[in-house]
């Protein structure tokens, strides 16, 4: 067993961006449509489907919960890129979720496009009862057709 799973492979993705992906234009419907599914059974708050209340807001029309996704309804699937190869049960294969915690900025609306970009943000290994363990912190930001940033998710990847 090697006393490292950092190779020069993995090094190589650190801050290069990887997984790009553009959703189509958000329409009022799938922002009604989500908010319902996520509040039901109770009725979602009124920013998030009446046109007349919302554009009496400060947003000036409706927006999508922060929890929104224009990509849950991809057309196409892609299949996910692995760092360090396939994952099975020999050691430094094996993958636990190690959390993830997200940042919210500009608020999704009618019309935006949404484009995302995953990048390898660190790397780092530590010792522990189940051996050597890697750790991938990776890095999705959002952000609409102006640029502005509207989520930064980022998850670790605990491999062991």
């Amino acid at each position: 067993m090697s006393d490292t799973y950092i190779t020069a492979e993995i090094r190589e993705w650190l801050d290069v961006e990887r997984e790009v992906a553009v959703a189509p234009p958000i329409s009022e419907n799938d922002i009604r449509k989500w908010a319902i599914a996520v509040y039901w059974p109770e009725t979602p708050p009124k920013l998030y489907w009446d046109v007349d209340y919302a554009g009496q807001s400060r947003y000036g029309s409706i927006i999508a919960p922060q929890e929104f996704n224009p990509f849950a309804w991809p057309v196409e699937r892609k299949e996910a890129i692995r760092l360090g190869g396939p994952i099975g049960k020999e050691p430094g294969q094996r993958v636990l979720n190690g959390g993830s915690e997200a940042r919210y900025g500009a608020p999704m609306r009618p019309g935006d496009v949404i484009r995302s970009g995953t990048k390898l943000v660190d790397v780092y290994e530590k010792t522990g009862r189940l051996g050597v363990m890697m750790f991938l912190i990776n890095e999705t930001t959002w952000t609409n057709q102006n640029g502005e940033v509207v989520k930064v998710d980022r998850k670790t990847s605990i491999r062991y």
